[in-house]
């Protein structure tokens, strides 16, 4: 029943089938955050992405090392020019704490609020500090092949002299002349060649509070090196899958890929991986729009933005409701029936541990696994999944209604489907949602005065209330006994 999988690899612009380099091993690094604020809702789309993706090829039956890395140093304000404040030490000074502090701070609040959000554990989560040395060795194997130059104490890898032995930027589709044409920036207007050369290591001015020493000077390394060294450490030179957010493409993901090939001449991944953004109003959430909503605002309804608070289920299940390579619009309304299609979905779980077998169905339960299976693996198409288990959903009510019948293996082929796909691959699980039992409770009374109506032959108020429903992904269907209620697909 289960699949071949298939994954959409950037570099290659089309979905390929997944082909390990060692199988039955498995190897996928991720970049993880930059620790110097609140975990926010942006933080949570590719936590849960890879999550997926990480659960269902153990699923398959691979042995897997998943990588994701903490960003303790070297993420500079401007990602483009590494330029600006390191983005932990500006957050140091402003709280007046030691950088490690900060670090540990936001650390400790972003593993919370994975824990809530039910992402596994990777195998390996190293930090940027931590691999020092080895970061100066790779610098200093570049310097050796000629790939980079030290400038004043700072070391720069040399893009233009890449580009003559290798494309830079295949990975992001740009192209360097075009880049350099269309640059305002005058070349020896600072310490580098060219326009889009980016540091290696960058020596600390006398303010800077993060520096270690080296050949070059007292300093610390670039954002995008801790990647390429951490990766290949723990990984290989040549792994399978890296993943991350559509916005480290360029120029984190591009020049870790450039770094990477210069000391070993080939790439270093098979397969590159990246989810869409989170918008809210078609703007990217960002700190820098001021547009951003943490996590735990989100599981108190402290936002301004929020009419209530949302659990932690709530938030996975809107999450996988769109595919990752798609971009997924925040709002109230898809909240809120992420909240309602969940608690449907819950219930019909329990309902299903009540059923007794009643007789031969006609409906091939095994179809349903199929096609969740299906999905899964093509690219990870949790939407078209989870469509397929309402489906399940709707058979389950049925049965319970009188109006279906399960025998024995069917009652246990459903029980499996829901293990499997709920709990084991979409990573779902029961709780105490905040507020859910009140939404539900909320939409019955809805649904009774609707009725009500109906009943009162008020037809324009059942339409209206129908219509409003419908706007918030919630379809009403009128049966002759009654109604049912499920989330829109």
């Amino acid at each position: 029943m289960k699949s071949a999988l298939y994954l959409y690899n950037t570099i290659s612009r089309k979905k390929e089938l997944f082909e390990p380099v060692s199988p039955p091993f498995a190897g996928m690094y991720v970049c993880g955050p930059t620790v110097y604020s609140d975990t926010h809702l942006g933080h949570a789309r590719p936590a849960i992405t890879f999550d997926i993706l990480y659960r269902y090829l153990m699923h398959l039956g691979y042995k897997v090392r998943y990588v994701r890395n903490i960003t303790d140093v070297g993420h500079l304000e401007n990602e483009t020019d590494d330029t600006g404040e390191d983005r932990i030490e500006r957050k140091a000074r402003q709280l007046n704490l030691e950088p490690m502090e900060v670090v540990q701070k936001y650390m400790n609040s972003f593993h919370r609020a994975m824990g809530r959000l039910n992402t596994l554990e990777p195998s390996i989560e190293p930090r940027a500090t931590g691999h020092i040395i080895e970061q100066q060795n790779m610098i200093d194997a570049l310097l050796r092949k000629g790939y980079a130059y030290e400038s004043n104490g700072s070391v720069y890898f040399d893009v233009e002299k890449y580009n003559k032995a290798y494309p830079y930027g295949i990975l992001s589709g740009r192209v360097l002349e075009e880049m350099q044409a269309s640059s305002r920036l005058l070349e020896g207007q600072d310490e580098k060649r060219g326009r889009f050369d980016f540091a290696l290591w960058k020596k600390a001015s006398p303010a800077h509070i993060m520096r270690w020493s080296s050949p070059w000077s007292e300093g610390f390394p670039g954002w995008h090196l801790e990647c390429s060294v951490m990766s290949t450490k723990y990984l290989g030179e040549v792994f399978d899958i890296h993943g991350g957010g559509m916005d480290l493409i360029f120029p984190h993901h591009e020049c870790e890929m450039a770094q990477s090939t210069a000391i070993q001449g080939h790439s270093p991944v098979r397969y590159w991986v990246h989810n869409n953004m989170i918008t809210i109003n078609g703007q990217k959430m960002a700190r820098s729009l001021g547009n951003f909503i943490t996590l735990d605002e989100l599981f108190t309804g402290s936002h301004k933005m929020l009419l209530q608070a949302y659990s932690p289920m709530t938030i996975r299940f809107f999450i996988l409701q769109a595919q990752y390579r798609s971009t997924l619009d925040f709002s109230n309304e898809a909240l809120l029936a992420a909240s309602l299609g969940l608690q449907k979905l819950m219930v019909a779980k329990k309902t299903l541990e009540g059923l007794k077998p009643s007789g031969s169905s006609t409906i091939d339960i095994s179809d349903i696994g199929k096609r969740c299976y299906e999905a899964i693996s093509d690219d990870l198409n949790t939407p078209v999944a989870i469509a397929h288990i309402f489906d399940a959903v709707r058979i389950i009510n049925l049965v319970n209604d009188g109006k279906e019948k399960l025998s024995a293996d069917d009652i246990k082929a459903l029980q499996l489907l829901f293990k499997t796909f709920v709990y084991d691959i979409l990573g779902l699980m029961e709780e105490e949602g905040a507020g859910s039992g009140k939404l539900s409770g909320v939409l019955t009374i809805l649904l009774e005065l609707r009725q009500e109506a109906k009943a009162r032959k008020e037809w324009a108020v059942s339409d209206r209330i129908r219509d409003r429903l419908a706007v918030l992904g919630i379809t009403v269907k009128d049966r002759k006994d009654g109604y049912d209620w499920e989330i829109s697909s």
